[in-house]
């Protein structure tokens, strides 16, 4: 007892001097509208009662000051002083209109006030129409906000309101601002040519694209040309995004804010303008483009005998498609067919070299959704990695590692340049001691003695699994076991890659680090390099929001499987235990790839289960009946729930079930 009353004492001390004090997080909201801001590091929220938001919204980065003597009992107790950041300023909802003024009541789970909509502010949008609406001005004292209609939805096309309050809800608006869209406007398309000038001019090599057949914004360009015997110069092109984002413009501020395009199904959500990523960067055929360049000496082996890196002027003559380069891999003809074969081969050596020295090897499947032309979705299609992805796979990763090599040699008053690195850490022991375990009972021994022991178990699993049932479960699962990569400049390595220096470099129209190592890089190449103190938290803001695309894309590619489904309610199909809960199991489709949960209170009548988290399965108390990851089922679709994003299956009982005895009849006996 008396140790209790001893902690406790310690914590009321601890918030007794904290009591004043400012702290910076991000404010949650519940459904019952008491709100507690998360700080970083700190080992309790900070509760904030609704009088004291002061403007503050769902997900907002605020300070928060502490009150009187910092609370009593489990929890300090704040209020909101200051907005630092904005998490979303545009949603969705309805507009209610009156004779002299507007209000727009938001749809959203969360409490928040209805916004103020002058007259003036409603863009022709009528009593109950559904809206996107913009949050112009919220100052401290103000009852509500006051906001604008940015644009009015189409009442029938459910599908486009849905993904853009995905984009929403993740902090990712749906317009440029005025301003940000007045910079790109004053930008001019055409080349000077004092620019070309300034450049290394490689426009008489032959240099190509190969990209998705569907993309637009080409980031990226190969050339290749035979040097003396046995050597080839192979340039890494990428678009020369900063020559047009200059640093703190509001162009720059916008696209540092979103940090990255978010690709959902049917629609492209740009970090940069339209014009900037899909015409004036994008490296399209028979266009001169700017470009910021690596440029490979190599021989016969695949190993790199020079590098060069600058500013450079390419022109592309020829667009492929990955499907148009597989082509000619596999037949070994067409359009440059010595070129691309030699690229394959210089790649596949590169790719086999990466393995042998510590890479993982984890396969990717690509889930596309076929659409008609209002966004629905008519068919699935999956799309794995070939040889031609490979091929540009490995350049862009030979270029990255490299830029990530020649800026890690810099010191400045004899400590590294800081410098966006991208990371990946070894994995966490705590998730990979129950994997390995799994593992085991699939027959798959893993050395864990060290990490690149770890790799080696892993590329030896991930072979011997491939097309194996359990191949996707394993896969996956192994993949939950390795840290999350991100982006930072406490340089540990790309444990997954195999790499002890590794940055993004070759993608600036859609993620935002690229464009930072572009300004880093070309500041060390002209010897005028500054040293950024705000770069760490820059990174921070890179990786969230890196975070957030995927929640959106995920959301999105879930939004599109309920509503796919929801064309086979009723029907039975195969599928593969994805995950599992004590709540139920989730099922993945084997025909659709499309994962829905079945409840454990739909299995009741045959018996309860209780969960073996180190089994990953769910075991029937009095059957034995096992639910495994990576088991096949037969299951039914029995609801699909657009606004929840939510598919509900039911286990069918197959043949080779013994179908246990429902507990409503034992209690009968």
């Amino acid at each position: 007892m008396g140790r209790k009353n001893n902690s406790t004492r310690k914590k009321q001390k601890s918030q007794s001097q904290n009591a004043g004090k400012s702290f910076k997080g991000t404010l949650d909201i519940t459904r019952s509208g008491m709100g507690f801001v998360i700080v970083p590091d700190n080992d309790t929220d900070i509760l904030i009662r609704p009088n004291d938001f002061h403007t503050a919204m769902h997900g907002d980065t605020v300070l928060v000051k502490i009150k009187g003597d910092g609370g009593s009992g489990r929890r300090m107790q704040g209020e909101v002083v200051k907005i630092l950041e904005r998490k979303r300023t545009e949603f969705i909802g309805q507009i209610q209109l009156n004779e002299n003024f507007a209000f727009f009541i938001p749809e959203s789970d969360k409490p928040m006030p209805d916004f103020f909509i002058p007259l003036a502010n409603l863009q022709k949008a009528k009593n109950d129409d559904r809206v996107v609406a913009k949050l112009v001005k919220w100052e401290m004292g103000d009852k509500r906000p006051v906001g604008e209609v940015v644009s009015i939805l189409d009442a029938e096309n459910t599908n486009d309101a849905a993904m853009k309050e995905i984009l929403l809800e993740n902090g990712f608006p749906l317009e440029f601002p005025e301003d940000a869209l007045e910079v790109a406007a004053r930008i001019p398309d055409a080349i000077s040519k004092s620019e070309i000038e300034n450049r290394r001019d490689v426009r008489d090599i032959l240099t190509f694209t190969i990209d998705p057949a569907d993309a637009k914004d080409f980031d990226d360009a190969i050339s290749f040309r035979k040097l003396k015997a046995g050597i080839f110069e192979i340039g890494v092109h990428i678009a020369d995004v900063s020559h047009y984002v200059e640093p703190d413009n509001a162009l720059d501020k916008a696209a540092y804010q979103k940090a990255t395009s978010v690709y959902l199904p049917d629609r492209v959500n740009p970090m940069l303008p339209e014009h900037i990523s899909n015409v004036l960067c994008s490296l399209r055929p028979n266009e001169d483009k700017l470009t910021f360049s690596a440029i490979f000496q190599l021989n016969a082996k695949a190993e790199v005998k020079q590098v060069w890196f600058g500013r450079t002027v390419i022109h592309s003559d020829r667009r492929f498609t990955y499907e148009e380069a597989q082509e000619i891999i596999e037949s070994k003809e067409g359009d440059h067919a010595e070129v691309i074969l030699t690229l394959n081969d210089l790649a596949q050596k590169m790719r086999k070299r990466r393995f042998a020295k510590g890479a993982i090897n984890f396969s990717s499947q690509e889930v596309r959704f076929r659409l008609d032309e209002k966004g629905d979705p008519i068919g699935i299609m999956i799309k794995e990695s070939k040889e031609a992805h490979q091929l540009i796979e490995e350049f862009m990763l030979l270029a990255n590692r490299y830029v990530a090599e020649h800026i890690a040699k810099i010191k400045v008053k004899n400590k590294p340049l800081p410098f966006p690195y991208r990371i990946h850490d070894t994995p966490d022991e705590e998730k990979l001691l129950p994997f390995i375990a799994f593992a085991n009972k699939f027959g798959h021994k893993f050395d864990n003695s060290s990490p690149e022991a770890i790799a080696a178990s892993f590329n030896t699993l991930l072979k011997d699994v491939h097309g194996k049932p359990e191949q996707h479960v394993l896969e996956q699962l192994g993949i939950r076991t390795m840290a999350k990569a991100k982006y930072t400049i406490e340089n540990v390595g790309h444990y997954g890659l195999g790499f002890e220096h590794y940055c993004h470099f070759t993608s600036p129209i859609r993620r935002y680090p690229d464009v930072m190592v572009h300004r880093i890089l070309a500041e060390v190449l002209d010897d005028k390099f500054i040293v950024d103190k705000k770069l760490e938290d820059r990174c921070k803001h890179c990786s969230e929001r890196e975070r957030a695309a995927m929640e959106a894309e995920r959301a999105a590619n879930k939004y599109k499987q309920v509503q796919y489904m929801r064309n086979f309610v009723g029907e039975d199909f195969d599928g593969v235990i994805s995950g599992v809960a004590s709540f139920g199991f989730w099922v993945e489709t084997v025909e659709h790839k499309c994962e829905g949960l079945v409840s454990v209170s739909s299995l009741l009548e045959y018996d309860e289960f209780r969960h073996v988290e180190s089994d990953y399965a769910l075991v029937g108390m009095r059957s034995g009946k096992k639910f495994r990851m990576g088991d096949k089922v037969r299951i039914k679709v029995v609801a699909a729930n657009l606004a929840k994003r939510q598919l509900d299956y039911d286990w069918v009982v197959g043949v080779e079930d013994e179908r246990p005895e429902p507990r409503s009849k034992k209690r009968k006996k």
